[in-house]
């Protein structure tokens, strides 16, 4: 048997090196093809970038009407200031100065008031309030909620028969 080459093959490629590094390279090739397969059977992937894709899209969408919105306020707001006349502004703000006064006057007051130890707990209470504003508002809800199943639950009967001179 000679040592020549096959038909397609080249003198190189009967070196047990090249011929390592060939299959080598066909591994990779063969492992980037089967990684690209799993990627595009993977529906939970594909269905996860898609709702982050979303997400940023409607973000971005928010964030422009948010834009929008506060440009146009503030034109309404300008063409209010422009269309007020000067007499009335100055007493509007005279007024607000006013409430705002007396409104500080009143917490000042309430305050000074207010014993020492009260004023303590309801600071810590405060401070605790905004700490789990999320449980508060979950257990508001869920009070607010129970309060109108009540509610309705009691005055049912009474709306359903209509009014009655009896009562």
């Amino acid at each position: 048997m000679s040592e020549q080459p096959r038909s397609g093959e080249s003198a190189s490629a009967s070196d047990p090196e090249e011929l390592r590094e060939q299959v080598e390279h066909t591994r990779e090739e063969l492992g980037a093809t089967v990684e690209a397969l799993a990627a595009k059977a993977d529906v939970k992937a594909q269905a996860k970038e898609k709702a982050a894709e979303i997400r940023e899209q409607a973000a971005a969408k928010a964030a422009h009407a948010s834009d929008q919105l506060r440009d146009k306020a503030a034109h309404a707001a300008e063409l209010v200031r422009d269309k007020t006349p000067e007499p009335v502004r100055d007493k509007a703000s005279h007024a607000a100065a006013h409430l705002r006064d007396g409104a500080a006057r009143a917490g000042h007051l309430a305050a000074e008031k207010t014993p020492e130890p009260l004023r303590e707990k309801a600071g810590t209470a405060a401070t605790m309030a905004r700490a789990n504003r999320a449980p508060l508002l979950a257990a508001g809800a869920v009070a607010l909620a129970l309060l109108l199943i009540l509610r309705r639950s009691r005055s049912g009967g009474s709306r359903s028969r209509g009014w009655s001179c009896g009562r």
